[in-house]
């Protein structure tokens, strides 16, 4: 049986959290932890049923528990604004933002509404989208602000000739552009924050592996049946063999949230062997989002991608 790991965790309350893609998985586990330490926690979700089912069942294990269920697609820029606005009518400081949610490795070229590959929109978009909105309320809040990144950022790079994949589309190289790509928003929101004295900090986290279902079978993005390494991971698991679990794979995140030792731009990760698992712990930056270069370069794309996408002429 995998071994319980746990972090303490400052007492949140009167704080503002929201935490993205936090309906299932790794998100709802970090968006528990939260709550559970006394934060008032909105999931903006695109499946409201099962945002609202996670919330009930985060109230269980807290009752009392302040949790605020909000529709919000990433992969629409629409339904990302829309959000952002109610957020920006409540005029509440957020305290902690993390950008969670994503899409992993749909076995074929998928686009959004918008006209984006799937994975790059979502994963990491959709939150640049939503980061930008609300840099109002982040500075307010002098916010914490995590950007959960991979395990394959590491063996990856970003495909910024043909950033949708619209030729020789590869869904394991568009996950990791897109998560590259996420990281490097981390980063560069560390760096304006730093230059123009917004008060915001932007750390980098990373789950390592866990059994979640990133891989297991989604018909509609035309996975019939969970992948062969989905079945491995959640035996090695489930054996305490490796890998984390969901609740272990949390860990990170909700460090890089709320610790007082974690820094901006830095990274944290598991520390067990080759990062797959174990307690969480700070790690040198992945190559691919260590050039300040290219973080400033994904900005700068992502913020014209946003423009055309928004600007009248082009809905």
């Amino acid at each position: 049986m995998p071994k319980t790991l746990d972090i303490t965790v400052p007492d949140l309350t009167g704080k503002l959290a929201i935490v993205t893609g936090a309906s299932d998985g790794i998100g709802f586990h970090i968006a528990e932890r939260l709550a559970g330490s006394g934060a008032d926690v909105v999931l903006p979700v695109r499946n409201m049923a099962k945002g609202e089912a996670a919330a009930q069942r985060i109230r269980e294990t807290y009752p009392g528990a302040a949790v605020d269920v909000r529709a919000c697609d990433l992969s629409s820029l629409a339904s990302t604004s829309a959000f952002g606005d109610t957020l920006l009518s409540d005029a509440r400081p957020i305290d902690l933002l993390v950008n969670n949610a994503g899409v992993m490795t749909p076995p074929t070229l998928h686009t959004t509404v918008d006209g984006m590959e799937l994975q790059f929109q979502t994963n990491h978009l959709g939150h640049f989208a939503l980061v930008t909105q609300l840099v109002p309320l982040l500075r307010a809040g002098n916010a914490r602000v995590v950007s959960q990144v991979s395990i394959v950022v590491k063996g990856g790079a970003v495909n910024w000739d043909d950033i949708n994949w619209t030729k020789g589309y590869d869904p394991g190289a568009a996950y990791s552009s897109s998560k590259i790509a996420v990281g490097l928003l981390g980063m560069e929101l560390h760096y304006r924050s730093m230059r123009e004295d917004w008060g915001i900090t932007s750390v980098i986290a990373h789950p390592g592996v866990a059994p979640t279902n990133l891989l297991a079978a989604q018909p509609q993005m035309g996975r019939a049946d969970e992948t062969g390494s989905h079945k491995i991971i959640r035996t090695l698991s489930r054996w305490g063999i490796l890998m984390g679990t969901p609740q272990s794979a949390a860990l990170p995140a909700i460090y890089a949230a709320t610790s007082p030792l974690a820094e901006g731009g830095r990274m944290y990760s598991p520390s067990g062997f080759q990062q797959f698992g174990g307690p969480p712990a700070e790690h040198v930056l992945y190559p691919p989002l260590q050039s300040p270069s290219d973080a400033g370069r994904m900005w700068e794309l992502s913020e014209h991608l946003v423009a055309e996408t928004t600007r009248p002429s082009a809905r």
